[in-house]
């Protein structure tokens, strides 16, 4: 658990160094490009990637697939949890960094919501498989947030009460 914190702590303090840099690094038709733009982008088609391949899975089972499944390598896993992280914490400290002038406040705020996190993980997993359909809304709001990336890679910036009211409406029509 400490070392996981650790090494929480070593992206975040990476997170807010990389968001930093604003500089275009390549323009692709007059677009300029920055590093900001790229992780933007890239974890952005990660999340819609991922997250569409999973309600793949959920509704088309076994039968949906043309080849047999092979493992994926502890390599594989261990880089898909590390880009996942990086992806989910991008958006959180991106907001951090414009919202505080301090590492150490980003730090103790990271650590507080692991604590909260790791309190609430099993009620919450639990309600969610006894819940199929929260599964499915739960990796739409995945592909929702990858897309969300995705346009700010580009620069093109969607109001986040858009984002949340979206959300909302979604888990009020799941709950009726």
């Amino acid at each position: 658990l400490i070392g996981a914190m650790v090494m929480r702590i070593l992206l975040l303090m990476s997170i807010a160094w990389i968001v930093r840099l604003t500089q275009p690094l390549f323009t692709v038709l007059s677009h300029p490009f920055s590093g900001r733009d790229l992780i933007l982008a890239i974890g952005g088609l990660f999340l819609i990637y991922k997250a569409t391949h999973e309600i793949h899975d959920r509704l088309e089972g076994e039968e949906g697939h043309v080849s047999a499944r092979v493992a994926p390598t502890f390599g594989a896993v261990i880089g898909q949890i590390m880009l996942l992280d990086i992806v989910f914490s991008l958006d959180s400290v991106i907001t951090a960094v414009g919202m505080a002038k301090e590492l150490w406040v980003m730090v103790v705020a990271m650590i507080i919501a692991v604590g909260i996190m790791l309190i609430a993980a099993g009620p919450i997993s639990n309600f969610v498989h006894k819940h199929p359909t929260l599964k499915i809304l739960a990796l739409s709001f995945l592909i929702l947030i990858g897309v969300m990336l995705l346009a700010e890679g580009f620069e093109q910036h969607i109001n986040r009460g858009y984002i949340y009211f979206a959300m909302a409406f979604a888990v009020c029509v799941e709950l009726l």
